[in-house]
C-alpha cells in the first residue's frame, strides 16, 4: 500500500474531553469548577463518608517531640531561641489536636450507624491538621484531608485515609466541602487561613445560610482571647450577643465532652439540614 495514500486519509478529531489544552484553558474554567465538586461527590459517597467533624489550625505548629528537638538544635547550633521556646509551648496544642481526634474517632466508631459516623476531616497540611489525621489514624478510624494546591505548601500529610485525600484548586469548591458535611468545627490556634475560615462559618450561620445546627469550638482561650477581642463586637454594636456562636475551651475532656453531647443531640434529627 503507498504510504502516501496513508497519509492523506481523514483523522478522526480529538473528543472535548480529552483535549487537555482546551481542558487547561480559561474556557473550561467552569468544567474544572464542576469537576471539584462531582468528584469529591462521588469519592465520598463511595466510602460512605456523611458526617465530618472538622478540625482547624496552623499549618505551622509542631508535635512536642518535633518541637523539644527544635528547640535543642538552636540551642546548641544558635538560631532564634525566643521562636523555638514559643513553638514548643504551643505544641500543647498539636498534641491536644492529637487526642481529641483520637478520642472523637474512637466515639464515632462506636455508634451503632456506621454509615453516618463522624469522620475526622482537615486541611490535609502539616501542623495541626496533621496532628487531628494523625489521631484518627492512630484510633484506626478513616478520616479526610482536604488539601489545596499552593506555591509553598508540603503535599497532604501521611496520615490522611489514602482513598479520601483530596487536592483542589479553587479555595471556594475546597470551604464549600469543608462546610457540607461538617456537623461540628473545632478551630486550634491559626493563622489567616483559620481566620477566613472560622469568619466565613460564622457569617453562613449569622445569616442562616448554614440552617443545621454545627456547634463550634475555639481551643485555647489565652491565644483566642489575645488576638481577637470577641466581645468589642458586642459592645461597639456591630453584632449582636447570640452572634457569638461558639465554645470555649483549654480543656480536650471539655471539648469532647460538648462536641459529643451536641453532636448527640442534633445530628440525628438534622439529616436533611444543609447548606
Amino acid at each position: 500500500m503507498n504510504r502516501d495514500s496513508n497519509d492523506r486519509r481523514p483523522r478522526r478529531p480529538s473528543k472535548a474531553y480529552f483535549n487537555e489544552p482546551f481542558l487547561r484553558s480559561s474556557d473550561a474554567r467552569a468544567l474544572r469548577m464542576l469537576a471539584e465538586y462531582l468528584e469529591p461527590e462521588s469519592r465520598l459517597a463511595h466510602y460512605r463518608v456523611e458526617d465530618t467533624i472538622v478540625f482547624m489550625g496552623s499549618a505551622r505548629l509542631a508535635s512536642r517531640e518535633q518541637a523539644q528537638t527544635n528547640l535543642e538544635r538552636v540551642q546548641a547550633e544558635g538560631g532564634d531561641a525566643a521562636r523555638a521556646q514559643m513553638l514548643l509551648q504551643m505544641s500543647r496544642y498539636y498534641e491536644a489536636a492529637r487526642e481529641l481526634a483520637h478520642r472523637l474517632t474512637e466515639w464515632s466508631k462506636s455508634l451503632s450507624d456506621t454509615e453516618r459516623r463522624f469522620v475526622i476531616c482537615t486541611g490535609g497540611g502539616p501542623g495541626i491538621m496533621e496532628a487531628a489525621n494523625r489521631g484518627a489514624s492512630e484510633a484506626r478510624g478513616i478520616n479526610v484531608g482536604l488539601t489545596i494546591s499552593l506555591p509553598a505548601e508540603e503535599a497532604g500529610n501521611p496520615h490522611i485515609t489514602r482513598e479520601l485525600a483530596f487536592e483542589f484548586h479553587y479555595f471556594f469548591m475546597r470551604k464549600f466541602w469543608f462546610a457540607y458535611l461538617a456537623k461540628a468545627v473545632i478551630f486550634f490556634p491559626g493563622g489567616f487561613g483559620t481566620l477566613d475560615e472560622l469568619f466565613e462559618l460564622l457569617t453562613l450561620l449569622q445569616t442562616r445560610k448554614i440552617r443545621k445546627h454545627m456547634p463550634i469550638v475555639l481551643f485555647g482561650n489565652e491565644y483566642w482571647n489575645d488576638i481577637m477581642n470577641f466581645d468589642a463586637l458586642v459592645r461597639y454594636g456591630t453584632i449582636n450577643a447570640d452572634d457569638l456562636l461558639f465554645y470555649r475551651t483549654d480543656s480536650v475532656d471539655d471539648a469532647f465532652n460538648y462536641m459529643v453531647g451536641e453532636l448527640s443531640k442534633f445530628a440525628e434529627t438534622e439529616r436533611g439540614a444543609t447548606l
